[in-house]
């Protein structure tokens, strides 16, 4: 591994840390505090789903960033990580037209989060086009030491 890949992998490692760490807190709130995202899903979407349909989504969830921490089938895995995020930002792209409205009393902006998550979606982007220079995942070390690629890698 040349210098320029090792700090290619260490980027990428702490990119994918990030992001894994990110949607794992969204879905770790849906079992802490279930009603809240049913109220946000209900408000946003336009759906009631029960305590245990978001149980079961925040498990997927969690799955799939269980398999992204330690970047197995990467593109599967990366990729829904992406598609999560993009869910979002999509439902919330009316803020990206007026990105310095401000509340009632004037003093604080209430689309902040619109643009952080456009930076963050950037991310994700990235994330997913980079992933077979990320080599400090398992799914790399199994490409490595098995000689081909297979489906986890």
């Amino acid at each position: 591994m040349t210098p320029q890949d090792r700090q290619d992998a260490i980027a990428l490692l702490v990119l994918r840390l990030g992001l894994v760490w990110f949607i794992f807190l969204w879905a770790a709130h849906k079992i802490i505090l279930p009603n809240q995202y049913r109220a946000l899903a209900r408000n946003f979407d336009g759906v009631d789903p029960s305590v245990v349909q978001v149980y079961g989504l925040a498990v997927i969830q969690i799955a799939i960033c269980a398999l992204a921490a330690v970047g197995i089938v990467r593109l599967y895995s990366y990729g829904a990580l992406l598609m999560m995020h993009a869910f979002t930002v999509a439902r919330r792209w009316e803020g990206f037209l007026d990105p310095f409205a401000l509340n009632a009393k004037g003093n604080f902006p209430i689309h902040r989060n619109q643009v952080i998550d456009l930076a963050v979606l950037a991310a994700f982007i990235a994330l997913v086009l980079l992933r077979n220079r990320d080599h400090f995942s398992l799914g790399a070390w199994f490409e490595r030491h098995m000689g081909e690629r297979r489906w986890w890698t």
